[in-house]
């Protein structure tokens, strides 16, 4: 009897190496996250002026040469960001809150080209909080890499990803910091 249950428990164990092994080699893309912050030199709510209108990005991102927008501030607003001739990031405000002064979007994934940016299911929230007499504007994305597949090529791999959106997290509040504090 105790031969049988030896034996039993050796198989039940050597199942699950076996299927843990499988699942590990099978999986695709984790979910990354970026989160970038930067203090400014101004109140929260001088901040929130530049910032809090979903419909003005192009007006503090270094990157962005123009923006098309619909909808306000409102839930299901859209906007369009223009890097460049026929180069265009679209985008959904999923919530506003002058009140907390944040809001986050998406990057719809019908709309998006994983060439200009390496990333898919991208979300994201920005947001502005006071600090003693400044303020810090933090900045989370949430996303996965271009490439869903398992062996993704170079420029569509985590990494890729992880480096494209912090370094626009990083641009972009550098441009806002001194645009507000050297006006």
């Amino acid at each position: 009897m105790f031969r049988f249950q030896f034996r039993s428990s050796t198989t039940l164990i050597f199942s699950v190496l076996v299927l843990l092994s499988a699942v590990t080699h099978a999986h695709g893309p984790t979910r990354q996250k970026v989160t970038e912050s930067v203090s400014i030199n101004a109140s929260a709510s001088d901040v929130w002026a530049v910032i809090g209108d979903f419909d003005r990005a192009h007006e503090w991102l270094p990157m962005v040469t123009d923006s098309k927008a619909e909808g306000g501030n409102t839930k299901g607003a859209t906007r369009t960001l223009v890097l460049g001739p026929g180069v265009e990031i679209h985008e959904t405000l999923k919530k506003h809150s002058d009140e907390t002064m944040s809001y986050s979007y998406k990057i719809p994934v019908s709309t998006h080209d994983v060439n200009i940016l390496p990333v898919n299911n991208y979300s994201s929230t920005l947001s502005v909080k006071s600090d003693g007499d400044g303020s810090v504007v933090t900045w989370k994305g949430a996303f996965y890499r271009g490439y869903p597949n398992n062996d993704p090529p170079p420029e569509l791999n985590d990494e890729a990803a992880v480096a494209a959106v912090t370094g626009v997290y990083q641009a972009g509040l550098a441009h806002l910091k001194d645009m507000i504090e050297n006006p």
